[in-house]
């Protein structure tokens, strides 16, 4: 049960419940059990907090933080889960997406919880993921300064041809999640083509990509580099799915060679990676 000093503290403005966290660093909140449906924890320090069993139905919870907190069998049906603050120590399990009346679904992770509970309720939700897995083509590259046209062409040319194109500038690739976004990004798109101009570091997160993505990878590069060595080798390890690199001498050229070069080879890549999956999965219930 709830310990009800640490409940009533919750229950007042955030500000008062984080001036208290602040000041008592060394308590680890009991709120395991508690009913908080709807309530407003927008921002609040929840971090090391035993919430087993909570009801957390209708809760803001955007920017909480849940470093270190125990969440068990906790009810999250409507919660807002944006932008918390997470750690490894977290630990999440069993969490309930479905009213009280319904059937219990459950899943192991609060931040995909909403948008689990999206494609379960709502049609149309189901609808575009199908056409993203369907049309969705990933572009990546440093797409800056005089670059950007070469976007800009193979954005336009993309739709043109009824793709729904995806786009991820490397630019900054110290950002701390750059490889999972853009995995995550592949996993929802039929082929990738990465511009490999200029990379700096991306190389290397390129890599991790490819290696944990089923799907047609199409490096391309301005003709006057030279492609960074590593992308031999994600040719030879993977080649599969990852194509030699294609050299253009101008968006012009480029352009004129999409549907030859690009888009058909593949569109045939991309089904017999399908077909193989399917087998062997097939494979793995005989």
């Amino acid at each position: 049960m709830a310990n009800p000093e640490h409940l009533d503290r919750l229950r007042q403005v955030v500000d008062v419940w984080n001036a208290w966290r602040a000041e008592n660093p060394s308590i680890r909140p009991d709120l395991s059990g508690a009913d908080l449906y709807g309530a407003d924890l927008y921002r609040a320090h929840l971090y090391r907090a035993h919430l087993n069993k909570a009801d957390l139905s209708g809760a803001d919870l955007s920017g909480a933080d849940l470093t270190g907190a125990t969440l068990t069998g906790c009810r999250v049906y409507g919660v807002s889960a944006w932008n918390l603050k997470l750690s490894k120590d977290t630990k999440q399990q069993d969490l309930v997406i479905t009213d009280g009346g319904e059937p219990d679904v459950t899943v192991d992770n609060i931040e995909v919880a909403q948008f689990v509970h999206l494609l379960l309720r709502n049609e149309k939700i189901r609808d575009v993921i199908d056409t993203v897995g369907k049309k969705g083509v990933l572009l990546l590259g440093r797409f800056t300064e005089g670059r950007i046209v070469v976007l800009e062409r193979l954005r336009d040319e993309l739709r043109k041809r009824g793709y729904l194109p995806i786009v991820f500038n490397f630019d900054k690739p110290e950002t701390k999640d750059f490889t999972e976004t853009v995995r995550l990004l592949a996993g929802l798109s039929k082929f990738v083509i990465a511009d490999v101009t200029s990379p700096k570091s991306a190389p290397y997160e390129l890599g991790a990509i490819v290696s944990q993505t089923m799907i047609p990878f199409q490096p391309i590069i301005a003709a006057d580099e030279t492609p960074f060595s590593m992308l031999q080798d994600l040719w030879i390890n993977y080649p599969d799915r990852v194509f030699r690199t294609i050299h253009y001498s101008s968006v012009h050229t480029l352009i004129a060679s999409l549907d030859e070069k690009i888009i058909r080879p593949a569109e045939a890549r991309f089904v017999e990676l399908v077909r193989r999956k399917a087998e062997t999965m097939g494979g793995e219930h005989v």
